[in-house]
């Protein structure tokens, strides 16, 4: 795979500010995972519009979703290699590469509202989090929203005991791989391209999801139950390779930065429309029942995963856990 990530990378060369300075214009590939209309597909759709009306051309943005380019899995290595520019990965996806702290969004119930995710991602710590991807070759430009995570699987989760031997697929997270075994969950690591399939054939019983990728990825369908249980965020970092952010003429930088401010306010608006979009057109498939959880059944949930905050102290870091829960308390206050 490296192979031929590094072979893209030669051809993708041509891309750059250098080449491209004398054979306009600047070709940027976005690539991401998941389908056009989901509120990252949108995104980074009008992104495109934006960034090719105010640089007047100078930059094309070639937009891949679906995997098309690259998994999940690969995607950061292409990245950091130069085969392409811009990615929007969960923020999940940056703890295998070493950046632990990212993890912390992945505790459950740590952000409990979209006000204590914008108090996060739009302060300090969010910058401050942004920043320690800069070693790694990787410029942070900003965070989008996708929404509130689900369970669906093919028998009503009610109860922590009732998660007891599922194989439940997840990202690739130590945070996540926590949470599924303090559920008595047998946690699975699994492309996002590969989850429908591996839902289908028993491969795996059972997922987490935002209602906008459970419906365009079609996983209602093969899925009898999505409980609603919202106990943990998705949202993404978008990143450019660094070398070629900073190598930008400063004006093009500048077009570009202001298009992925109003891109980032665009997608982080529509986020919750779709997810309560989706939710409808999943129960008026009538494929996936939804289950609302009481609040006696979200409690048994909360204090099930409690654990979870003490085990991962080490790896995602104590003053990160408690920099979140003070931001985020003061959202909601």
């Amino acid at each position: 795979m490296r192979r031929w990530i590094l072979a893209a990378t030669a051809v993708a060369a041509l891309a750059w500010p250098g080449a491209a300075l004398a054979q306009q214009p600047i070709v940027i590939k976005f690539s991401h995972v998941v389908a056009p209309d989901t509120p990252k597909g949108k995104g980074s759709l009008k992104f495109k519009e934006l960034a090719e009306k105010y640089t007047n051309g100078k930059v094309v943005v070639e937009v891949y979703p679906n995997s098309q380019l690259y998994k999940d899995n690969e995607e950061l290595q292409a990245l950091q290699l130069g085969a392409v520019q811009l990615l929007a990965p969960s923020l999940a996806k940056f703890g295998p590469l070493g950046v632990r702290e990212f993890e912390v969004f992945d505790l459950p119930f740590i952000l409990p509202s979209k006000a204590a995710v914008r108090k996060v991602t739009d302060g300090p710590l969010g910058a401050k989090l942004m920043g320690l991807l800069e070693p790694k070759g990787i410029k942070g430009l900003a965070y989008w929203d996708n929404g509130f995570k689900d369970m669906s699987a093919n028998k009503p989760l009610y109860m922590p005991e009732d998660f007891r031997g599922l194989k439940m697929r997840i990202q690739s997270s130590k945070v996540l791989e926590a949470q599924m075994r303090a559920l008595g969950a047998i946690p699975q690591v699994m492309a996002f391209s590969e989850v429908y399939q591996a839902l289908a054939t028993g491969v795996v019983d059972g997922t987490e999801n935002p209602p906008s990728n459970e419906y365009t990825q079609k996983m209602h369908e093969v899925q009898k139950y999505t409980m609603l249980s919202e106990h943990g965020y998705v949202g993404y970092a978008v990143i450019a390779n660094k070398k070629f952010w900073d190598g930008l003429p400063g004006d093009v930088r500048g077009q570009l930065e202001k298009a992925m401010a109003e891109a980032t306010a665009y997608a982080n608006q529509i986020s919750q429309t779709e997810n309560d979009e989706a939710l409808a057109e999943i129960k008026k498939s009538g494929r996936s029942e939804l289950i609302e959880l009481t609040p006696e059944q979200k409690a048994a949930w909360r204090k099930a995963l409690e654990p979870v905050y003490a085990d991962m102290a080490s790896r995602v870091g104590k003053d990160t856990i408690e920099e979140f829960q003070k931001e985020a308390r003061g959202a909601t206050q």
